[in-house]
């Protein structure tokens, strides 16, 4: 029973007076560490007086205040004052939160919301004790949250006159009795849920126990693959299966996905007459027509597109859950019954051109009939969530019955992808011998080799284009050339080859010319008098040069001299 509010003010204090009081709460929240270590050592000797009843409050506010104090001093490096902090802070949600713990013990979180202390306080607590340790920058942030909630909580409402040390909530009666109420709530739910498996597990059996006593009593001559209709005991017994359905078909599917219902054990194959291998088509699942023809009443009666969907959606998870274990029988069947499904829904082109008799065969073992527009989007990305060795094929599947199909070098890509990672081969796209026999590469193999292929043919198209122009403008340089060398024949000129920026040279001048004139006269020459020379006399006076006269030349000396071609210069004329 709870004491009065009068006698919880009756109790006897550590601290001299009032002043003492309001002096150490002004230290503590100093900003100045000399104050707070005079504060420090006042709370010090209050704990020496109080024995072991010291305030909780008052123990982790001096635990937080001292590691400020020492974080402020620099003597401690940085994982020591983590191992500090997370103490202090832990030691903080373990005791404050101590006293709302009743007979039934309640999480953290929940204790600390109820005193308005931030949830995420008490993660830091759970990384201290549980994780890897936080940062110095999160523990100081802490450190400061915690205190300014112990000021507001604590130290203000001891000035008030209104001590509050156990912070007990008004409803903690109140959470116990919401507390238990839940969680015979739960017990209830799960007794019934257990309840209801237990059901759907009879049910099942009974229709196995049913469907075997039919299989025994097939005669021998007509062979065990046709299937007689239903008797009415098997009739009631599905009606009541779909009436569970009805009320829960998540848990009736999830049964029927355990082993020894969809997913067969060795000794019902055998009493099947079902081979037992699985790694002869393991690339390429589909299920024994025994043993389809087994379940076929039960699957389509529970036909329709909800159920279809939500199994498809299970038997992927189921699938993707295998993906660790090294259970090969099991993954066989879930990616059996998923390409049953998805056939099922498949209009092949090669569907076209069978005959009635073989559409009649066909639909008879159908989980159902009429197209179902199935969610494609999820089904691929489960399909890729979930690898496996039928991966490829459960993919290809998927692929070429969309609605909305993706483009073929997207296909190309992705089953190629999937055969990698699954270390598997497929030739639905490839038809060349090359293609067939490629080995199996890493992806950026794949990458590499789709660079290299973009990268040849486009260098095969500029390096055609290239050499188509280069060769026409080679034959008619060669050309050019071939008719200068001809006119040059028997000259002591010949044709420059090489590649020289005629346009950083003036005009009349070669390259590697000097100013002299002199560096312009060839090697061997001769020489050659007036009277060799041939002259048309009668035509001579009308060939002068105009500007200067023609003197009568003499026959002695050189063809030319120096006063010949002052003159010269003289009676030139530019333009």
């Amino acid at each position: 029973m709870k004491k009065k509010s009068s006698e919880k003010k009756r109790h006897v204090v550590a601290w001299v007076n009032k002043a003492e009081w309001d002096q150490v709460l002004e230290y503590l929240y100093s900003k100045d560490s000399g104050l707070q270590r005079y504060a420090l050592q006042r709370i010090s000797a209050w704990r020496g007086r109080y024995a072991n009843s010291s305030p909780v409050a008052v123990d982790c506010t001096a635990d937080l205040v001292r590691c400020q104090v020492l974080d402020r001093s620099g003597q401690l490096d940085g994982n020591d004052l983590v191992l500090l902090y997370g103490a202090a802070l832990v030691r903080f949600i373990n005791l404050i939160t101590e006293r709302q713990q009743g007979r039934i013990a309640r999480p953290l979180r929940r204790l600390a919301g109820n005193l308005n202390i931030p949830g995420w306080v008490v993660d830091l607590r759970h990384d201290f004790t549980h994780r890897k340790l936080p940062t110095l920058k999160w523990c100081r942030k802490g450190c400061k949250v915690v205190l300014d909630w112990l000021q507001q909580e604590y130290w203000s409402r001891q000035l008030e006159g209104e001590p509050n040390e156990d912070w007990e909530s008004q409803s903690d009666v109140e959470d116990e009795e919401i507390d238990l109420k839940r969680q015979d709530d739960e017990l209830i739910a799960r007794q019934k849920e257990m309840e209801a498996y237990k059901n759907a597990r009879e049910l099942l059996i009974s229709f196995e126990k049913e469907q075997f006593q039919t299989f025994d009593g097939l005669p021998e001559d007509k062979g065990k693959s046709s299937w007689p209709a239903p008797f009415a005991d098997m009739s009631w017994l599905l009606g009541e299966i779909k009436q569970f359905a009805l009320e829960s078909s998540d848990l009736l599917i999830d049964v029927l996905l355990e082993d020894g219902f969809l997913v067969p054990t060795v000794e019902q194959l055998e009493t099947l007459g079902c081979d037992t291998s699985d790694n002869a088509c393991a690339t390429e699942p589909r299920l024994r027509q025994t043993f389809l023809r087994f379940w076929l009443p039960l699957l389509k009666m529970l036909n329709s597109p909800s159920f279809i969907h939500l199994i498809l959606e299970k038997l992927f998870a189921e699938l993707k859950l295998l993906a660790k274990e090294q259970n090969n029988h099991r993954a066989f069947y879930l990616a059996a019954w998923i390409s049953e499904v998805i056939l099922c829904n498949s209009n092949r082109f090669e569907y076209h051109f069978e005959t009635k008799v073989q559409r009649k065969a066909r639909m008879k073992d159908r989980i159902f009939v009429n197209r179902i527009q199935l969610r494609w989007q999820q089904l691929l990305s489960a399909c890729l969530d979930a690898p496996c060795i039928s991966t490829p094929h459960l993919l290809q599947l998927i692929l070429d019955d969309m609605e909305h199909p993706l483009p073929l070098e997207t296909r190309q890509r992705l089953l190629q992808l999937c055969s990698i990672y699954t270390q598997t081969e497929h030739s639905e796209f490839d038809t060349s011998p090359q293609q067939k026999h490629q080995p199996l590469y890493t992806l950026e193999s794949l990458h590499e080799k789709l660079q290299h292929s973009r990268s040849h043919s486009h260098l095969w198209r500029s390096t055609a284009d290239s050499e188509r122009s280069e060769s026409s403008q080679e034959y008619k340089c060669a050309d050019a050339q071939a008719e200068k060398a001809k006119l040059l024949r028997g000259s002591p000129w010949q044709v420059c080859v090489d590649k020289v920026l005629w346009k950083n040279y003036p005009l009349g001048k070669v390259p590697g010319q000097s100013d002299d004139p002199s560096c312009l006269m060839v090697e061997t020459y001769s020489t050659m008098t007036v009277f060799d020379q041939p002259v048309d006399l009668e035509s001579n006076t009308t060939h002068n040069v105009p500007g200067a006269s023609a003197p009568v030349r003499t026959a002695d000396g050189l063809l030319w001299n120096h006063s010949d071609v002052t003159k010269l210069k003289s009676g030139l004329q530019l333009f």
